[in-house]
């Protein structure tokens, strides 16, 4: 009889069974209903929220986006009955991303190419790239680049979130989640995100500042890659569930601000003279976006 064939599964890392960084929370004032969002992440996040009521008013329009301070607990919003006398009762959903649909970016500001001064890689996909590059990701760059390259600060901020504990990738989608990345809250409140990269290869932990130029991590093959290489975006949050990445420029050794173009050859420039890490920003209040 002829021996069974086995089937080969592949199996991704666990999710992360971390406790949650932000949580929501209601509590009762008298008749009326408070909702509180605890952040603590290290920067702002985009929270959305889609609600049922019976018998309930809001102090604001729903659905609602809201931008919420990092490192504290903030209102959200406040639920009222409409007949205090009748049985009243909600259900709600929410959803966030870390950063801020508030950001206003600075468009005048030049990044440094996100390796060591002197080295030279090559764009393998540029904006609007055909493989990966829309959606969000419209205005990401590649640069293909040997798995261990330090992978430098294109701009200086506060690092609010790192992950470097996975050791896989893959050309499918379904690796997304194993993505190893830093992301870095700039002054004018966007993010810059540098992706892919090597595992234990992090320099950094979150709620450091860094300045331009600074190494940060490793490049590597992690996550949704058909190759080692290093993805980098600057992006806001449009809500709680979507972010739009933004076009930016960059200084290289013979240029004073670039697009990068897709097939070409760029060598990171020599440094300026070195300034004091930026300080931690205050963080805006709350801001809502009505949606």
């Amino acid at each position: 009889m002829p021996g069974a064939l086995a089937s080969k599964q592949e199996l991704l890392p666990r999710l992360s069974t971390e406790p949650a960084a932000v949580k929501v929370r209601t509590q009762r004032q008298g008749e009326v209903t408070q909702f509180l969002v605890e952040n603590q992440e290290y920067g702002e996040i985009t929270m959305t929220f889609e609600i049922g009521l019976v018998n309930l008013k809001g102090d604001v329009t729903f659905p609602y986006t809201v931008t919420l301070p990092a490192q504290r607990t903030t209102e959200a919003f406040e639920l009222t009955p409409i007949r205090p006398e009748a049985k009243w009762e909600f259900s709600y959903t929410n959803y966030y991303k870390l950063g801020s649909a508030c950001a206003q970016p600075d468009e005048d500001y030049v990044y440094e190419l996100p390796y060591q001064p002197g080295s030279r890689f090559t764009v393998t996909q540029g904006y609007n790239g055909s493989f990966s590059h829309q959606g969000a990701n419209q205005y990401a760059i590649d640069w293909k680049m040997p798995e261990g390259t330090p992978v430098c600060a294109a701009r200086g901020g506060i690092v609010v979130r790192v992950k470097d504990d996975s050791h896989t990738g893959g050309s499918s989608a379904k690796y997304d989640r194993c993505n190893n990345y830093v992301l870095i809250r700039h002054a004018d409140g966007t993010l810059g995100h540098y992706c892919h990269l090597q595992a234990g290869g992090c320099t950094v932990q979150a709620g450091q500042s860094v300045s331009a130029g600074q190494v940060i991590a490793r490049s590597g093959n992690t996550g949704f890659s058909s190759g080692p290489h290093l993805h980098f975006c600057v992006f806001k949050n449009r809500n709680g569930r979507e972010r739009e990445s933004l076009p930016v420029k960059f200084r290289t050794a013979d240029q004073a601000a670039i697009t990068p173009i897709e097939g070409r050859t760029y060598q990171a420039a020599a440094l300026p003279l070195a300034s004091p890490a930026p300080l931690a920003a205050q963080a805006p209040q709350s801001s809502p976006l009505l949606r």
